[in-house]
């Protein structure tokens, strides 16, 4: 069947498109799907979130990498964590304590991550609903992981801190570092309890969970699932992305017109993105081989050498996960750059071209990303330099290639842009002036 174009769209009738080529948009967002948030409990959360306490050397936050001047990211295609110093591409290596690599994947956008179809978070689902077992969660703290967070959002909200390259630091730099490179990080004197015990400390926290969490009576029952369910009630409350002017569409407030309308019957017919990208959210949060280009040190274990990203593969175990990725939510997705697992795109245009025919965009790719320089680091593009490596990554792509023209680029970015939410950009509490523990704040 013929794809019916924009003028075709906009001289039928809006019922007429939505018969044929806009079949498929989902239902508008729920907003009872969405997490409650107590406020008080997400303004503690926002003073956790930017607090740089939480880090073993006390230098990093989470803002560090997930910052609204980024969209939530940090605008690099891989950061720097421990050992930088300043946001975005402007970050650069402390002289005194320089990074011992890049962080091995592209910091993640936080727009609708407290929405109740999040079954599975990070790159290659690494956590997961699992309610057989006794936290309710698989992770790869596999049965040490401990019970009383409030779900997978807070979960997967503390496991930065227990990295050395993106939070704890390196071993004898810190306590905490110390406890991770030592493998105590539950129970007390664990790195979680070391960092509970340093908010503890401070009094204004204490008054502040109090307030959140009436039933704590004394700073020493404050336990770090406090801390972790607090930052994922912020993240649910400040980055809920469920105005754009596509959901207004589905709402029935303001229909979509022109090249929007066309990106639109696109995204859901020809070019086959709802393939994956569908529900509310624009994601089956399944996991697929798209080919994204393969940069920095990859992901491996300490006593592995390459610099590979098996994704899924190695959450799994199954070779027929290698290279398979999560598929991304996409509200405010032409803020969100760089992309790819990597963020081996700094060109949303580009990355679609290529994402819609996989392995012709991988053997046609042009080094975009932004790596801000750092002395000493391994070599950033070895992977993409070896043709071995380079055709593992081809063969395995399973999804059909959906080549792309000009127009029909232009006519999806018009739709990607028409998934800008921008009270979401702005967020709702803001970043704060200071935090109780007086350190700075990254702005």
């Amino acid at each position: 069947m013929r794809r019916m174009t924009s003028r075709g769209c906009l001289t039928a009738s809006l019922a007429l498109c939505a018969a044929t080529a806009l079949a498929g948009p989902p239902d508008p967002l729920d907003p009872m799907d969405f997490m409650p948030v107590d406020r008080a409990e997400a303004r503690l959360g926002q003073m956790l979130f930017y607090d740089p306490i939480l880090s073993g050397n006390r230098s990093v936050s989470c803002a560090s990498c997930h910052h609204p001047r980024f969209a939530t990211g940090d605008g690099v295609s891989l950061g720097l964590g421990d050992g930088g110093i300043g946001l975005g591409p402007d970050r650069h290596a402390d002289p005194d304590n320089p990074p011992e690599q890049r962080i091995p994947r592209n910091a993640p956008p936080l727009f609708n991550v407290g929405h109740a179809d999040l079954k599975a978070l990070f790159a290659d689902g690494r956590i997961e609903i699992d309610r057989s077992r006794p936290s309710g969660f698989r992770t790869p703290l596999e049965d040490a992981m401990i019970p009383g967070f409030s779900g997978i959002l807070s979960a997967q909200t503390m496991f930065p801190v227990l990295s050395p390259d993106e939070m704890a630091g390196h071993y004898q730099e810190n306590d905490v570092s110390k406890a991770v490179r030592q493998g105590r990080l539950t129970g007390p004197g664990g790195a979680w309890d070391l960092i509970a015990r340093r908010v503890a400390a401070v009094p204004a926290y204490v008054e502040m969970v109090r307030e959140a969490y009436p039933w704590i009576e004394t700073p020493d029952e404050i336990g770090f699932t406090d801390i972790s369910n607090a930052i994922a009630a912020f993240m649910a409350l400040e980055w809920r992305a469920d105005d754009s002017a596509f959901d207004r569409h589905l709402r029935g407030e303001a229909p979509l017109t022109g090249a929007a309308l066309e990106g639109m019957a696109l995204f859901y017919g020809e070019a086959g993105c709802a393939a994956c990208h569908s529900g509310p959210l624009l994601s089956d949060h399944g996991f697929h081989a798209m080919a994204a280009p393969q940069l920095g040190p990859g992901k491996a274990e300490s006593f592995e050498t390459h610099q590979r990203d098996l994704g899924r593969m190695r959450v799994t175990g199954h070779e027929a996960d290698a290279h398979a990725f999560r598929t991304p939510m996409l509200r405010n997705v032409t803020r969100t750059g760089p992309w790819g697992h990597a963020g081996g795109h700094d060109d949303l245009r580009a990355f679609l071209r290529d994402h819609a025919d996989p392995v012709a965009g991988l053997d046609a790719y042009e080094r975009q990303a932004v790596l801000p320089q750092v002395e000493g680091l391994a070599a950033d593009w070895a992977v993409m330099e070896n043709a071995e490596e380079r055709g593992a990554i081809a063969a395995a792509v399973t999804q059909p290639a959906h080549p792309l023209s000009e127009a029909d680029l232009d006519a999806l970015m018009a739709f990607m842009a028409a998934l800008t939410d921008e009270a979401s950009l702005s967020g709702r509490l803001g970043v704060p002036q200071s935090v109780p523990s007086g350190l700075p704040v990254d702005r």
